[in-house]
């Protein structure tokens, strides 16, 4: 029974959102074969080391043996267990290894194709995301969208601190440095949504640093992308007192398209479009974004927000409704 239980166990941890053993694009497949290649030469080379060791406590007579005989026994063990197996072991994880982590170069693409690029700045503790454009770029902050069936380049850096880029489904992780833009390329199969965490420790709320992804039909990201690029409607006067709100209190950090540029906290202009807030932290439904609001110091201790009991509840109800509108 406790065998039972815990094969179910092992299993459940070979799919899900988050698991490398699920892929969902080649560059990921060829990573999740070399974890089981992996995987079975050291079932095998554990099977052994037990065996001999087994071996040598088993009771038995043991020939004489000569000085000189004993030194080339010892060279016998030294050669074959220390020289020639882990040689042979890396060369043959290089020879597999290399192939698998080609897939994940920017590497030019047949015919003088030139892939999306999608640009991805970590934060303490959210992901800011930008889609480069000569006339429009595009804004977001915690959920990445992009084409499936197509090779995509993220160029990843980070704006305080290292962190890592990593959609496990996708294949493969990168770190985010200060400074410094590193690349990586990745596909999705199909239309899915995958989970990607901050594989970098980057203080209090790294496991709260998650990254909402979805890839869609090419066709239905260029919708997405060109609803966010339409110049905001203008507003009527049923949020006027929440807007006003915003304006004085959250403007100067957050950049809400056609209101504000604030730049130093996550772009609002599609919030309400998110699925979770708080870079996964609450899940994007009516009366979220108050809570987050009214709470996001107990919620996600340590983010850069300051808390807002400046504020009346009734106001703070009133601007979240009003953030809850702000959906292409």
């Amino acid at each position: 029974m406790a065998l039972a239980v815990a094969l179910s166990m092992g299993l459940a941890g070979c799919s899900g959102s988050h698991s490398i053993l699920d892929p969902a694009g080649q560059a990921a497949r060829d990573v999740a074969w070399l974890w089981w290649g992996m995987l079975a030469g050291f079932g095998l080379v554990f099977v052994g080391v037990v065996a001999l060791w087994l071996a040598a406590f088993r009771p038995r007579e043991r020939p004489a043996r000569s000085p000189d005989q004993e030194r080339r026994l010892a060279r016998s063990w030294i050669l074959g267990g220390g020289i020639l197996l882990p040689g042979v072991t890396i060369l043959v994880l290089l020879a597999f290894g290399v192939p698998t982590g080609q897939r994940l170069l920017p590497l030019p693409l047949p015919g003088g194709e030139t892939p999306r690029v999608i640009e991805v700045t970590g934060h303490q503790w959210w992901w800011e995301v930008r889609y480069p454009d000569e006339a429009s770029e595009v804004v977001t902050a915690n959920h990445v969208v992009m084409p499936a069936g197509e090779p995509v380049d993220f160029h990843v850096t980070g704006a305080d601190v290292i962190h890592a880029f990593w959609v496990p489904r996708l294949g493969g992780k990168i770190d985010m440095i200060p400074g410094r833009i590193n690349r990586i390329r990745l596909e999705a199969d199909a239309p899915g949504v995958f989970g990607a965490q901050c594989a970098e420790y980057c203080g209090v709320q790294h496991a709260h640093m998650q990254l909402h992804l979805e890839a869609v039909a090419p066709a239905a990201f260029e919708d997405w992308l060109a609803a966010r690029r339409e110049p905001p409607p203008e507003p009527d006067d049923s949020h006027a007192a929440a807007r006003d709100t915003f304006a004085a209190h959250c403007a100067s950090c957050h950049r809400v398209a056609g209101l504000s540029d604030g730049g130093i906290g996550p772009d609002l202009s599609d919030l309400g479009a998110r699925d979770t807030l708080g870079a996964g932290t609450l899940a994007m439904e009516e009366g979220a974004i108050a809570r987050w609001l009214a709470e996001h110091q107990r919620l996600k201790p340590g983010n850069r927000m300051p808390a807002h009991d400046h504020l009346a509840p009734e106001d703070l109800e009133a601007l979240g409704a009003w953030l809850e509108t702000l959906a292409p």
